[in-house]
């Protein structure tokens, strides 16, 4: 495989990228990094929803019996055949490492067998990504915040593929903390949707639930705290005898929750003297987060971008795109390439 020199730039080529860092198996042909041909998702929610969370050696099973059959999918959906793709794109990490592995293994056989690259997207930059997909007009620089279920980060742009951390969480990722406290309001997994919905019909501001905003000017994120709190919050109304209000909980913990996110994105467009904001992620679906951090882009005078619900999610088309920009810029992997459970961006 003839893989040191760097591929012309005129050329539109053929990615199939696969993504299986968690539940979701997925498959996708992106032409040119911009242009989604197919992107297959197969999603293992109802399966976990009996355990109230991943259970990671069920995730991998499952990965290892669907991989071949959605990357089948895939490309008969997109029309084309192996013969077509022109290289492999395939999430290294971050992620749970059986579900990872699951991935890579097949991307490699495929890269060896077809004789074409490979090349490993970080999971965080892929969600970056899933912006340029759906929104052609966006380009760097511009803040990243991406939030899901394993991860809260927010990043400095200021390239396709150059970034600058300038906060993450320091415990629990914010789509864990939406599921966490799901679970202790018996609403099943998975949290985020269900507290969404439910906090419709609550009063955001019934319980004064603590922001968490760490030192000055800090831009990490912790969410461990809130989380105990309204557990403290549920334990002490039922030793009182009160009746626990679920929406109101609801509603009130996601208020605190999303305040805190939105005025940290902001901030860090401030000081970055950024314009833009790109949301991505799991919990970029919430309705109340889109809301806020719309009205505070406007009131600011900033642009807010956000993909579709469907390329919220873990998907592989996201990692198509990253693994173009990456594979543009001369970054080819080899057959060593191996899962990287706690990969940094």
């Amino acid at each position: 495989m003839n893989n040191n020199i760097l591929p012309p730039k005129n050329k539109e080529y053929l990615t199939l990228a696969i993504e299986t860092s968690c539940d979701e198996t997925s498959a996708a042909v992106v032409r040119g990094g911009k242009v989604v041909l197919s992107n297959i998702i197969s999603s293992q929610i109802e399966i976990h929803k009996e355990y109230g969370g991943v259970v990671p050696e069920i995730a991998s099973r499952h990965h290892l019996e669907n991989i071949n059959i959605i990357i089948k999918e895939a490309l008969d959906h997109a029309k084309v055949n192996f013969e077509g793709i022109d290289f492999i794109g395939v999430t290294s990490g971050p992620g749970l490492v059986g579900a990872l592995l699951v991935g890579i293994s097949t991307a490699k056989a495929l890269s060896y067998a077809l004789n074409i690259p490979l090349v490993g997207v970080h999971h965080i930059e892929g969600h970056i990504c899933a912006n340029y997909l759906q929104h052609p007009d966006l380009h760097p620089p511009f803040i990243g915040i991406v939030v899901s279920g394993g991860h809260t980060h927010i990043v400095d742009i200021y390239d396709d593929l150059s970034y600058h951390v300038l906060g993450r969480t320091r415990d629990d990722a914010v789509g864990e903390a939406f599921d966490k406290v799901a679970r202790v309001l018996g609403l099943g997994y998975p949290g985020g949707p269900a507290i969404d919905l439910l906090s419709q019909s609550g009063d955001p501001y019934a319980i004064d639930f603590p922001r968490s905003y760490l030192e000055h000017n800090s831009l990490d994120f912790s969410f461990s705290g809130i989380k105990t709190a309204v557990l403290n919050h549920i334990n002490s109304e039922k030793q009182k005898g009160n009746e626990i209000h679920q929406a109101d909980v609801a509603a009130s913990f996601q208020m605190a929750v999303v305040e805190v996110i939105v005025n940290k994105t902001i901030r860090a467009a401030e000081q970055t003297n950024r314009d833009t904001i790109a949301m991505a992620g799991g919990v970029a679906a919430n309705s109340l987060l889109r809301k806020m951090l719309k009205d505070k882009c406007a009131e600011k005078g900033m642009k807010l971008y956000y993909p579709s619900l469907e390329l919220c999610t873990d998907n592989a088309a996201m990692i198509g795109c990253a693994a173009y920009l990456n594979y543009m810029k001369g970054k080819i992997d080899y057959l060593d390439l191996d899962a990287n459970p706690n990969l940094k961006l």
